[in-house]
């Protein structure tokens, strides 16, 4: 029975960051939480019922629902939105426009025009031409607009076009968008066959999904010890049980080697979600979700806010990844968000990860979480010998360019040596450096001139493959001088970065065959999955990349890993700087060794007495964290206490001050807490917004939310400047 009838006034709430909802006026039977269609000073919006209308307009003021359609959100959801929205300061309108996320997701069919992509052509691929096909690849190969090309595989229009034009893309019959998809079953293979400990843990899963309520499970397994199939195992019985199951990465990119996996077990691919879908594509995922027809999904953290129906198990792998942690669209925890709905539905919820985050074993040293530890490694592989070498003692040499230059190394001799036993054993080599690019500092030997971001305060990198300047922060590139445009002076290169490095690595072992791994290299699923064929092919010997090796890939020939800069992250700023570090290096460490033949990893420092160095040599992570939990706690940071940074910005700094002036001295007397600031932030400037913070301290057990809002509340920003709110920041820049 309908909870609303014709003519009833009800609040809707629309996917917008400023609104707690409108009254209307409802033309049919409708319940709360059902979506419905509704115009806002003559725009169009799609929103939820959210309750009685209560606004006491006049009658004659309030407008008619447009369009009652016949999906919705359960009262669960509705729960969940509002009780995000307290915890993370964003408006429930905001965390609604997280679910109501495709544009087109309520359009009626239509006809759009479609391109396919010919494989069999015989032209040149470029870098640019590649990224097409890999749009095309990741999408399963169906035809595609052109908006769709130009947004995934980020190629200007003319690219576009001159594909067009010589046949790599032909135009397709136009399609009815919107239609219904393919329902995909899954059957469980019965293929794998689990050991004891994972077993255990499976069947520990198992029988709280049978039974029903909410618990918190975190599988704490060495890298290795096959935390994947104990979870496939809990998504299998939820799934036969008729209930819907979401399995979250961090990062989409990083699962080429889990998708196989996930066919092998379930007889077919995982639908999956992430942000280089097709518009279609991403309308058929949310309509069929919204349905009930589609059940079991792979995707990053934005797959949390699709409209599941009846869903019973949620798991979230490599819990502890900062991926998890969301700073555009609003500032939330995916991992704590999950546990959230889950809480409020009444389903259990898997955690995975060979370094669980502070805040997880926290929880389970209270026992708010369970835990079922896998200590050894799937197939009797063991974990690697982890050692140190002393960059005080084992100085880097010298290398040859390919102009004949001598230029300083950054690869110790006892490196080079490990590297030279390796390949001569016919075995693969993984060298980690966390840093993009060739120089991170391109500066002035005469008068100090330090190339910087026009737009940011922060340096720009040179990256030799493109040839200029690059800055991360916000993607601009300048071209690399040739002298230093203040004094004319003779600009040079400082530090390393990972085409450094390969640079070295040509150099002194010119036999070997290389390849680079970042963001920059690796644009799509479909790029990774090409190297990783190749590593598991034998066809690289050594592989040098960024943080993406560090965690998921399997690859049983590779037995050697060097950290060429152990000590990058140690002395940061960030109180969890020591514990991401930790977590980073131990994630590397585990790639090696992973086969029949033992590995070997090497750690790069100067500080090779560092107690984080110390805990990854010895394989310990519990003694490093509770080391590191006990100076969290006599500090009070989280877990053991609250932090939530105010972030200001404003394109006039006359008008951020100001503000930031006023704001402080409005700000209260929160009893057992302190605010700090207003001091401008890590990163003073970013795409020519400058930006001051604030800080708000205090214990674990006091709700600062509603203070901070109250406050907030009574100084309200002008136009020019804004606020980002974020709960126990990870990025403190």
């Amino acid at each position: 029975m309908a909870m609303f009838n014709s003519g009833d006034i009800v609040k809707v709430l629309i996917p917008n960051i400023v609104n707690t909802g409108y009254d209307y006026r409802i033309t049919g039977s409708a319940n709360i939480g059902q979506f419905v269609r509704v115009t806002v000073m003559n725009r169009p919006y799609v929103g939820v019922i959210w309750g009685i209308g209560d606004s006491d307009l006049a009658p004659e003021k309030i407008k008619n629902v447009s369009e009652i359609f016949d999906t919705g959100l359960t009262i669960c959801d509705l729960q969940w939105i509002r009780q995000m929205a307290d915890w993370t300061l964003m408006t429930p309108g905001a965390v609604l426009r997280l679910i109501i996320n495709v544009p087109d997701a309520f359009a009626p069919p239509r006809m759009e025009q479609l391109y396919t992509y010919n494989e069999n052509i015989n032209i040149r691929m470029t870098e640019n031409r590649q990224r097409v096909a890999d749009a095309f690849a990741s999408n399963d190969g169906i035809p595609m607009t052109i908006n769709d090309v130009r947004n995934i595989s980020h190629v200007s229009g003319a690219v576009i076009n001159a594909m067009i034009k010589n046949g790599t893309l032909i135009p397709n019959e136009k399609q009815i968008v919107n239609k219904p998809n393919d329902i995909t079953v899954y059957h469980d293979n019965g293929n794998i066959e689990l050991n004891t400990e994972q077993q255990l843990a499976a069947n520990t899963i198992g029988a709280a999904i049978d039974n029903g309520g909410f618990a918190v499970y975190l599988i704490d397994g060495i890298t290795g010890s096959g935390k994947t199939q104990v979870y496939f195992d809990a998504a299998w019985r939820a799934y036969r049980a008729g209930r819907s199951v979401l399995l979250m990465m961090p990062e989409i990119a990083l699962t080429a080697q889990f998708m196989s996996r996930f066919a092998a077990r379930f007889g077919a691919a995982p639908i999956v979600w992430h942000s280089n879908l097709t518009a279609a594509r991403r309308r058929e995922i949310w309509r069929g979700v919204a349905r009930g027809d589609i059940r079991m999904v792979v995707g990053t953290r934005s797959a949390l806010f699709l409209p599941w129906q009846n869903l019973g198990l949620i798991v979230v792998d490599e819990e502890h990844d900062t991926s998890y942690k969301q700073e555009d669209m609003g500032n939330y925890h995916a991992r704590d968000m999950a546990i959230l709905r889950a809480k409020i539905a009444n389903f259990p919820i898997v955690l995975a990860s060979a370094t669980p985050a502070a805040e997880t074993l926290a929880n389970v040293a209270t026992g708010k979480y369970k835990i079922l530890k896998l200590t050894s490694r799937f197939g009797g592989a063991h974990m690697p010998k982890i050692s140190t070498i002393d960059l005080r003692e084992q100085r880097p040499t010298t290398y040859k360019t390919d102009d004949g230059s001598e230029t300083p190394g950054t690869l110790s001799p006892m490196l080079c040596n490990a590297i030279s036993e390796t390949l001569a054993a016919g075995h693969q080599v993984m060298l980690f450096i966390n840093r993009r690019g060739f120089a991170p500092i391109v500066q002035c030997k005469k008068c100090g001139w330090v190339a910087t971001c026009p737009d940011c305060s922060v340096g720009m990198t040179y990256h030799k493959h493109v040839g200029k300047l690059l800055c991360h922060m916000c993607g601009r590139m300048s071209p690399m001088p040739t002298t230093c445009p203040d004094c004319g002076g003779i600009v040079s290169m400082r530090g390393a970065g990972m085409e450094r490095i390969a640079q070295e690595v040509n150099s002194r072992f010119p036999n070997a065959r290389t390849a680079m791994v970042s963001s920059d290299t690796i644009s799509s699923r479909q790029s990774l999955e090409r190297l990783v064929k190749k590593m598991e092919n034998g066809e690289i010997d050594i592989v040098i990349g960024t943080q993406i090796l560090a965690k998921g890939h399997h690859f049983p020939n590779l037995t050697l890993v060097g950290v060429v800069d152990a000590d990058m992250g140690l002395f940061g700023t960030d109180f969890r700087a020591a514990e991401h570090t930790f977590q980073q290096l131990f994630q590397v460490a585990g790639r090696a060794g992973r086969g029949a033949v033992p590995g070997r990893v090497f750690l790069q420092t100067y500080q090779p007495t560092n107690p984080v160095l110390g805990a990854i040599c010895e394989c310990n992570r519990d003694k490093f964290m509770t080391t590191d939990m006990e100076s969290r706690r006599a500090a009070q940071m989280p877990p053991y206490g609250q932090l939530i940074a105010l972030i200001i910005e404003s394109e006039r700094e006359s008008a951020l001050k100001q503000y930031c002036a006023t704001l402080a001295d409005a700000a209260p007397a929160i009893n057992g807490a302190h605010i700090m600031g207003p001091i401008a932030a890590g990163v003073y400037q970013i795409r020519r917004w400058y930006r001051m913070r604030f800080l708000v301290a205090g214990p674990a057990n006091v709700r600062l939310q509603p203070a901070v809002a109250h406050w907030l509340a009574k100084v309200r920003p002008p136009a020019n400047v804004r606020i980002k709110i974020d709960v126990n920041p990870m990025n403190f820049m």
